[in-house]
């Protein structure tokens, strides 16, 4: 299988937090719009397994009408094999999604809404800068859960003068909503964002990662409660609701980012396209494809792997690592590993299969025995290191 995103590089206005690609001004989106359809066909031959799952994203893909979201996903149909049951995801603010906005989606091929929440509190909306407001955040859930039932909704942690009595109460928000997907993420301060600005001028206060971590555990202890599984360290869903396109990511399957900035992969080349409208428009236009390519390294692939096998609930595959990239790289893991496990943070799990060992002597009451690796022995994250994930997985890179 394998996947499409799309990337909308529009928004209303820009959050205080965001250091993705968008653009403030639509005026050049037919445009646009019409290159990522010429950008379709131009590369038709990159994929020829069938499309599991298309992922709009952005910006702000809601910004969308009926008819563009349809023109696109129509080209995506026209020139690749799609399979029968496709997940198709539309990232969403709440302020888009009025009534009407709702009724025309779920006449299209859309059959998952991710909504961009992140909090329901007039305070920390307006810290980051959203377009909605609180009461907006509630009032699109409300709607959304009428027209489909397959919705996540996205919240951030560790917001400056987020005390843990609100974020308990955005938690309790979407468990009453019977939301079956939770996305949570920790506030960062990325390089050249107005958030990084305003913390340096003191006009906002710094981060707190003391404050992130507890509230991430308070995260944790929630959705168990609530019977959510946390299949990927800021991913939480009710059973058959995991995201396939993101899970499909993390496993390492082939996808194909279509617009301005959007990233591909496909087992050994990762490619990304121009950050820049107008210089992506003008190079479709002409036929040329504005991307570049990298060919990963057996070590770069291997680093991959452990970077987001690790932040999901199905760990690092220790045969994998042995049958894909040798036995050199698997004793190279078992014994960077043996800090981390000593203290707490990774853990081994394996099937105990249980041998008699080689041992004559009848006169003992009971057969020697010994626990061994089989095939699904993993490598995870303990709850003590789930915080840490990241820095985890990169002391266990390989550098070359």
């Amino acid at each position: 299988m394998a996947g499409i995103y799309i990337h909308i590089p529009f928004c209303k206005q820009a959050c205080h937090y965001c250091d993705f690609h968008f653009s403030t001004s639509i005026k050049r989106k037919d445009e646009l719009l019409a290159a990522i359809c010429s950008e379709i066909e131009l590369r038709k031959s990159e994929i020829s397994v069938p499309i599991k799952t298309i992922y709009f994203g952005g910006g702000t893909p809601s910004l969308l009408n009926k008819e563009e979201i349809d023109l696109l996903i129509g080209e995506v149909y026209k020139n690749f094999e799609v399979e029968e049951n496709i997940e198709v995801t539309l990232e969403a603010n709440p302020d888009d999604l009025t009534k009407g906005k709702l009724y025309q989606l779920s006449k299209t091929k859309i059959n998952r809404l991710s909504i961009g929440v992140q909090s329901f509190f007039e305070e920390d909306l307006t810290l980051m800068n959203r377009a909605h407001n609180a009461l907006e955040a509630k009032e699109c859930l409300t709607m959304a859960t009428q027209y489909f039932d397959n919705i996540s909704v996205d919240l951030i942690y560790g917001i400056p003068g987020l005390d843990d009595k609100r974020w308990k109460e955005n938690l309790d928000i979407i468990v009453a909503f019977g939301i079956p997907h939770i996305s949570c993420y920790a506030l960062t301060v990325e390089p050249k964002t107005v958030l990084k600005k305003l913390i340096k001028n003191g006009k906002i206060a710094p981060v707190s990662e003391i404050n992130s971590h507890r509230q991430y555990l308070i995260l944790l202890d929630k959705m168990k409660k609530e019977g959510y599984v946390n299949y990927e360290f800021s991913n939480f869903g009710k059973q058959g609701c995991f995201s396939e396109n993101n899970t499909a990511y993390w496993q390492g399957k082939s996808y194909l980012g279509l617009g301005p900035s959007a990233h591909s992969f496909d087992g050994n080349i990762r490619s990304w396209n121009i950050s820049n409208n107008i210089q992506y428009i003008n190079q479709i236009q002409i036929g040329k494809l504005p991307i570049e390519r990298e060919m990963l390294s057996k070590t770069d692939q291997y680093n991959e792997y452990l970077m987001t096998g690790l932040r999901t609930m199905s760990g690092v595959s220790l045969n994998k690592v042995k049958n894909n990239f040798g036995i050199k790289y698997l004793d190279y893991l078992l014994e960077q590993t043996k800090s981390p496990i000593n203290d707490g943070l990774l853990e081994i799990v394996f099937a105990k299969v249980v041998k008699p060992s080689i041992n004559n002597d009848r006169s003992s009451s009971s057969s020697k025995k010994e626990q061994v690796f089989t095939n699904d022995s993993v490598l995870i994250i303990s709850e003590k290191g789930k915080f840490l994930s990241d820095g985890i997985a990169s002391n266990l890179f390989m550098v070359e």
